[in-house]
């Protein structure tokens, strides 16, 4: 067997010598056969937690002892109802009691740990392995490696796989290969994914379909169709045949460049060729394309077809369809979506109803949303944060401020947590309708509470207090933010630079562009038009036309607002033109 080399940390816990930063992340359940008799007692009698912990004290006092594949058994049971604390207590206490210990339960323990966000305690399991004479195998460190990947570690995860080969500690499988490769591709390194392929080809573990899957799904993400398709040819060369996955990550790459109309070539390719048939992945994936690219009545044929080939819609099906007329702003089409579904005994969920909820509240159709709100409810489910939060705009979009409050007043006591988003939307409805006072009232309550109040919140408060003429006000809590620490972002210095316009204070205004400067916070092209929007409106045309100079020489233009301004004062006093020689030289060009 070969050994790990192992270093010892202060604490005394040995780890792999080349990883001892601290790592935690998550990582998929180890799945492991197990054919015993013994077995069938622990799907019976476990049902939850407590079961669980009577069945195994129940276990630990039977003489002879149950066999060890039992209690691997038993804590995977405890896995798979997403207690994970309790697996390490109970190997804890196995070991105290000298209860044998296989591989399969220190696989267990270990991805207890990973799933746990601690993988640093994984890598601590380790060497009892060695203590107990137990040979690594590459679940152990494909558990790890998914575990590490997870806490978006990416350069120590490649590290640990490229020591597992330079060490030959143990050797790599097909389904290591595919946790690095998944690893990789999921978080953008699609070429790295590719190089690992190609580098898996050279060697001796092989790809399989599963490989190749991961890199053509990579390549389709990143809309590099042509590079996945020949990826695809050559594996066909290779003696590997396409699946329905392969297919699925091609129709999926087609259909987010716009190109659904390709898809039926693939179809045919599928069932001629290879005989394979869509599933309802693939349908779902058609239909959605379809949907957003504002082709519902095709995504709805797209379903018959479905259903004419014997594969049933589900609740994504429907709900990409209720989408789709909800985007083209047709609620008598996604409502009757929304009453087939049930119909057809499909339950709606929450994405359901929230399609449905902020399609009526977009056309400000707020009674209709309000009673699928309350149904929510009535049929025993709970609203998330999103569904709360567009009912919130909703109620606010139309002034009704008194239902607004108690929808928060039901957040608070019952629904989810109020977020960043919620509070956004509370103070831009109190400071639409000029109740200024509930705004701060509200805002201060949050401050005082210790929320999590962010830059974003703040650059509510002081665009709201501008635009209600409370610019001292506004002011006070701009300046308030260097003395809590909070930095101000672009939006923050041009919504004091529009107050100030707003005012006629131009001195100001120039003031707080420096001071952004200063700060190492640089003006976009919003913060210029902001500033010749106030030169216009008050008329003031000589200097605008100076201060253009500097917007042009910055590579900024007129937006359409700023552009409109310029056209009226133009008519009104056609003489402005000449007084602007960038506009005459464009003009005569």
């Amino acid at each position: 067997m070969k050994r790990i080399p192992l270093s010892y940390c202060s604490n005394g816990i040995p780890f792999l010598s080349f990883f001892t930063n601290s790592i935690s992340g998550s990582a998929f359940t180890v799945v492991r056969p197990y054919s015993s008799s013994h077995t069938n007692t622990v799907n019976e009698n476990v049902k939850c937690l407590d079961d669980a912990v009577i069945v195994f004290h129940q276990m630990v006092r039977m003489k002879p002892l149950p066999p060890v594949v039992c209690f691997a058994k038993l804590l995977k049971t405890i896995i798979n109802m997403k207690h994970y604390s309790p697996v390490i207590s109970l190997f804890r206490e196995m070991q105290k009691l000298g209860i044998p210990i296989d591989g399969f339960i220190l696989n267990i323990v270990i991805n207890s740990y990973c799933l746990m966000h601690r993988a640093d305690c994984g890598f601590s399991v380790l060497p009892i392995y060695l203590k107990k004479g137990i040979p690594f195998d590459t679940v152990t460190f494909n558990t790890l490696i998914r575990g590490i990947f997870a806490e978006n570690k990416v350069k120590d995860a490649v590290e640990l796989f490229k020591n597992l080969v330079r060490d030959k500690i143990c050797e790599p499988d097909e389904v290591t290969y595919a946790t690095v490769m998944n690893g990789l591709s999921k978080r953008g390194y699609t070429q790295k994914t590719l190089s690992l392929l190609r580098l898996m080809e050279q060697g001796n573990t092989k790809p399989n379909i599963f490989n190749y899957n991961i890199v053509i799904d990579a390549l389709c993400k990143d809309g590099n169709l042509d590079a996945a398709i020949n990826l695809m040819n050559e594996m066909k060369q290779k003696g590997i045949l396409p699946d329905i996955v392969t297919y699925n990550s091609l129709i999926d790459g087609l259909c987010k460049l716009g190109q659904c109309d390709k898809v039926r070539t693939l179809f045919s390719e599928m069932a001629v060729n290879l005989n394979i048939y869509p599933d309802v992945h693939t349908f779902n994936i058609v239909i959605d394309g379809l949907c957003k690219e504002g082709k519902v009545a095709d995504a709805e044929e797209v379903m018959k077809l479905m259903v004419g080939k014997g594969v049933e819609p589900d609740r994504f099906t429907y709900n990409a369809i209720m989408h789709g007329y909800c985007l083209r702003g047709q609620l008598d089409g996604a409502r009757r979506i929304f009453d087939s579904m049930i119909d057809k005994n499909i339950e709606p969920d929450i994405i359901s109803y929230s399609i449905l909820i902020n399609g009526y509240c977009k056309k400000t159709k707020v009674d209709e949303a309000m009673q699928l709100f309350r149904e929510i409810s009535q049929k025993g489910s709970k609203s998330n944060i999103v569904t709360y939060n567009t009912m919130l705009q909703g109620l606010f979009k139309v002034g009704r401020i008194g239902d607004a409050e108690k929808i928060y007043a039901g957040m608070l006591s019952t629904g989810p947590t109020p977020n960043i988003y919620t509070h956004s939307t509370l103070l831009n409805g109190y400071f639409k309708y000029g109740l200024v006072e509930e705004a701060m009232s509200l805002f201060i309550k949050l401050e005082r509470k210790g929320e999590d109040i962010d830059i974003t919140l703040y650059n509510v408060v002081i665009n709201g207090l501008c635009k209600n003429g409370k610019l001292d006000e506004a002011h006070a809590v701009f300046e308030k933010l260097s003395f809590i620490g909070l930095l101000p972002n672009v939006r923050t210095y041009n919504v004091m630079i529009n107050g100030f316009c707003l005012k006629g204070l131009f001195d100001e205004a120039k003031d707080i562009l420096r001071k952004m400067e200063d700060k190492g916070c640089f003006p976009n092209n919003l913060t210029y038009n902001v500033i010749v929007q106030g030169f216009l409106r008050c008329n003031r045309i000589s200097e605008m036309a100076s201060f253009m100079k500097e917007m042009v020489g910055r590579g900024f233009s007129f937006d359409a607002t700023t552009t409109g301004f310029l056209v009226n004062v133009i008519r009104e006093n056609p003489s402005v033109l000449d007084m602007i020689p960038e506009l005459r030289s464009e003009k005569n060009q």
